[in-house]
């Protein structure tokens, strides 16, 4: 969760004078770089956030995390936007899919270290301390991570609290709390395990300094695909494009029955899905996609 800069392989707390060069000071406002749009996709803008852009391309939610200075840091006042822009997101019928990324050099470094590291125990206990951070977990709708440079501490948390990966060829995950004297509190020590296995995971978390590069995350399952960097966000918002043109009712129980799999026993998961796609029978999308099928044409679907 801490904010990391790297000079070769392995990642080193800021120095001072890097903190000169690379971070301003972490306060809650900022204000927002436009954010360019591919030719003919139409695209229109939430200008009410200091720490992100929010903003739709068609039928696809984009969340760009906007703390250039400060690579990112996710501060308590960016994840209370980026989940106020999730929820109006999984609001709005006319969105399919969401993407969340951040810049070239930083999806996120880490949480805000400054702003954490006088907290007393009690208090972050009282108060559910990072407990908003899951509340990305309850959006309904698939949410794609397009990870570019540093996904570090909650940055790596915040990505694979996501629902799909898609990493830029300069990516690097990792988990460095360890560094500080603390551990992973966003599911560093959870998620990471289910992606890259017990050995790996204890490795990345018990040492602090052992990275993966976006290669790596690949081969072991944490991301599903590697794109150039300066390609990865358009990539991205084509598999969420096609996404959204899935019928949402339907790409919402996937995403449910998916993410049962990891609470549940596989008797008990089967029967999940199972009675899932008997409810699907009953919609309007159902019909609509078999009928196509049989013939021979394109889908309306009308996510009813």
């Amino acid at each position: 969760m801490s904010q990391f800069i790297t000079k070769s392989v392995l990642l080193k707390p800021l120095t001072a004078s890097a903190r000169v060069s690379l971070a301003r000071p972490f306060s809650t406002t900022f204000s927002h770089v436009p954010v360019n749009t591919p030719t003919g996709n139409a695209s229109t803008t939430d200008g009410n956030y200091q720490n992100i852009v929010s903003e739709t391309r068609g039928k696809v939610g984009l969340i760009t995390l906007n703390r250039p200075k400060a690579l990112n840091a996710l501060s308590s006042a960016l994840f209370h936007e980026v989940n106020d822009a999730l929820f109006k997101f999984d609001a709005d019928e006319n969105v399919g899919a969401i993407v969340i990324t951040g810049s070239e050099k930083a999806f996120a470094a880490g949480a805000d270290i400054k702003e954490m590291k006088d907290n007393v125990a009690i208090e972050c206990y009282k108060n559910n301390f990072l407990g908003h951070w899951t509340d990305i977990t309850k959006v309904k709708k698939p949410i794609l991570a397009a990870v570019n440079g540093f996904a570090l501490g909650g940055g790596c948390e915040l990505a694979m609290m996501c629902d799909i990966i898609y990493a830029g060829d300069k990516a690097v995950f990792g988990q460095p709390e360890i560094k500080l004297g603390i551990i992973p509190g966003a599911g560093g020590t959870q998620r990471l395990v289910k992606a890259v296995g017990k050995s790996k995971a204890m490795e990345i978390c018990l040492t602090g300094s052992v990275n993966l590069s976006a290669e790596e995350a690949l081969n072991l399952g944490l991301v599903s695909k590697v794109v150039p960097a300066d390609q990865l966000v358009d990539e991205t918002i084509k598999t969420a494009e096609k996404i959204a043109k899935m019928s949402q009712p339907m790409t919402q129980m996937v995403k449910e029955c998916i993410n049962q799999s990891f609470e549940l026993s596989l008797t008990s998961g089967l029967l999940f899905e199972r009675r899932l796609f008997h409810s699907g029978f009953g919609t309007h999308d159902q019909k609509e996609g078999m009928s196509a099928f049989v013939e021979k044409r394109k889908p309306t679907f009308e996510n009813k």
